[in-house]
């Protein structure tokens, strides 16, 4: 008896539909056979199914039984099978007839004892569910994670003789509730504020605008010059994410099973510090089974990558391609998968080995060559990826000994919102969001400048031998700073202020 189940794969963080085909009382030899490109983990789930099935109070099979996961061209990876191959050998069995199974996608891991735990991808296979207009039957992990989909019925199952009893109509479980968009922390405030750092009046500037406009940042100086503090802190002052973007977010977090590992969902946009020692895998994704890398985890916030410089110089080189694109695009036999990453890159970094050259407090102990050799780790197209470069120099001790404290996040938020709005109008219809991805197009026509400014810029940009890409960084830049005051034309003022955010151009090049 032939029996068919809908469920669905990951691929990259997107959802494909899978058709699990069972078919029992074949003739020939007792064997049980999965067929459709399936890997380890499937081929040895019979082991689990069947334990699950005799625990639950069901027979394993007793004639041939073959298993298919089509389309048979798609690769099948990871444990989402168990409960749909269970269920359809129940069915195909003759054991108990499943009248409402082909309502629902269905994915779920079995345990021994059949228990089903959850698995990674809920809120996919719920998008994938709305799509196919079906219900949609998970674990009760996964099924929490799913029900921020809206316009899709959910339901929760914790056993493998719950599954059984809720598809053939024995018992009648209310579907998962819709959660609700979280937009703010439970007391409103952020663990950590802007008010805490003292002095850098320059730097918090700086960060101000990367913020406002989407822009990346990189911050040279000495150690405890406060750039680690200051970058830990660019999550309180960003405008909170739209309903698409938190989903997005969700998205990536529910493929890689973080959501399920760490109990929790995202109220507001994500802050990633890897280690400098990731590797290239790690930092953009992979794997012979490919996964999201700490790029895309940081999609819609921020990857800070302290001590930049420390970091391998073909790890570094590999962001510079997904971070003109957006995306990140990894080949395997099994085909091309796409990770979203539209992140606000933060870099820090010493100016030399030693950390202290320049400083006044301190003797740099560092030859020139040391100086060139650690900052050469560093490309010059990967520092012209930096739409803001600024140096960061030691706090003043009369700032530290200060007791006043400095504007708070929220105040600095409101600012970074406003010029959000303006934003948002000025790209209504465009798929650009911020000033940081303006196309040429655009900066041709929002960027504007009259005769002065535009020829303080040819002469900083002979003066300084900046690039064409940085050209259009200062263009961005001027234009976040002209929103951020509210002005509709770019003036002499805004581009030299984007100007001095270009200062590591001449020191990196000097």
């Amino acid at each position: 008896m032939l029996s068919i189940v809908h469920s669905c794969a990951l691929k990259g963080v997107d959802a494909v539909d899978i058709a699990v085909e069972v078919n029992s009382g074949e003739r020939g030899d007792l064997k049980f056979v999965i067929v459709g490109l399936p890997d380890a983990a499937i081929k040895e789930s019979y082991d689990r199914i069947f334990s699950a099935l005799l625990n639950s109070g069901y027979q394993i099979p007793s004639t041939r039984t073959t298993v298919n996961l089509a389309p048979s061209y798609i690769r099948k990876e990871g444990s989402f099978y168990d409960l749909p191959i269970a269920l359809g050998v129940v069915q195909s069995t003759g054991q108990c007839l499943l009248s409402h199974m082909g309502e629902f996608v269905i994915a779920g891991e079995l345990g021994l004892s059949g228990k089903i735990r959850g698995i990674k991808g809920g809120l996919a296979f719920a998008l994938q569910a709305k799509k196919e207009s079906k219900k949609l039957l998970l674990p009760v992990e996964s099924a929490k994670e799913a029900a921020f989909v809206d316009g899709v019925e959910i339901f929760a199952v914790g056993t493998l003789n719950e599954a059984v009893k809720f598809l053939s109509g024995q018992i009648n479980p209310s579907p998962v509730p819709h959660q609700n968009f979280p937009l703010e922390p439970k007391n409103g405030k952020h663990h950590l504020d802007f008010s805490e750092v003292k002095g850098q009046h320059v730097l918090r500037r700086a960060v101000e605008v990367a913020v406002a406009g989407g822009h990346n940042i990189l911050m040279m100086g000495p150690p405890g010059a406060g750039k680690s503090m200051v970058a830990k802190r660019i999550p309180s002052i960003m405008s909170p994410p739209t309903f698409d973007e938190f989903l997005d977010t969700m998205r990536i977090y529910s493929a890689a099973g973080l959501l399920i590992a760490e109990g929790r969902a995202y109220f507001e946009r994500p802050f990633r510090s890897p280690h400098h020692t990731i590797s290239g895998a790690g930092l953009l994704g992979g794997g012979s089974v490919p996964c999201p890398g700490e790029i895309s985890l940081a999609h819609n916030g921020v990857l800070f990558l302290d001590e930049i410089a420390e970091f391998r110089r073909t790890t570094l080189e590999s962001l510079r391609q997904p971070l003109e694109d957006g995306e990140v695009t990894i080949s395997r036999s099994s085909g091309k998968f796409k990770f979203p990453c539209n992140t606000m890159i933060v870099g820090a970094m010493n100016p030399c080995p030693c950390g202290y050259l320049g400083d006044k407090n301190h003797h740099c102990k560092c030859s020139f060559a040391d100086v060139q050799r650690y900052r050469s780790k560093i490309s010059g197209p990967m520092i012209d990826r930096f739409d803001i470069q600024i140096g960061v120099p030691a706090v003043r001790i009369e700032d530290m000994q200060s007791k006043m404290f400095a504007e708070s996040s929220a105040e600095i938020k409101s600012r970074v919102e406003e010029a959000a709005k303006i934003q948002e109008k000025r790209f209504k219809s465009s798929k650009n969001k911020n000033n940081a991805r303006m196309s040429q197009r655009e900066i041709t026509e929002f960027c504007e400048l009259t005769r002065e400014p535009l020829d303080i810029l040819e002469r900083a940009m002979k003066q300084l031998a900046l690039s064409a890409r940085a050209y259009d960084k200062i263009l961005r830049v001027s234009r976040t700073i002209a929103d951020l005051e509210g002005e509709e034309k770019i003036s002499t003022t805004h581009v030299l202020e984007a100007i001095q955010y270009r200062s590591l151009d001449r020191g990196y090049s000097d």
